[in-house]
């Protein structure tokens, strides 16, 4: 469970990264709020998967999943290109997140 809450937390934190960035400065209301709920629920499942995960493993791949998920957002809303070593780039962060489990 802790690993799935994790994953779903991972994703949050690429809506919200996305959210702020579409809020221009807080000034739009509807990503400002996007961004807040999100925020507050992906930090939530962070810490909860930190009480059953070691928080070095919880982050990275925290870290990990938002990251790509938000790279992934941007390419699915036209705001940036995924060129072939982007898009390799990418996969070995997720194989280096995937690794992580594995070792666990």
């Amino acid at each position: 469970m802790h690993w799935f809450v994790l994953v779903v937390s991972g994703g949050l934190e690429a809506v919200w990264a996305t959210a702020l960035a579409a809020s221009d400065g807080f000034r739009r209301p509807r990503p400002v709020a996007l961004f807040a709920v999100s925020i507050v629920l992906s930090m939530a499942g962070l810490a909860y998967a930190m009480s059953g995960l070691a928080a070095s493993t919880a982050y990275a791949v925290w870290v990990g999943i938002g990251a790509v998920g938000t790279v992934l957002l941007a390419v699915a809303r036209g705001q940036e290109r995924l060129g072939l070593a982007r898009g390799l780039l990418l996969l070995l962060l997720v194989a280096c997140v995937a690794g992580l489990k594995v070792v666990e």
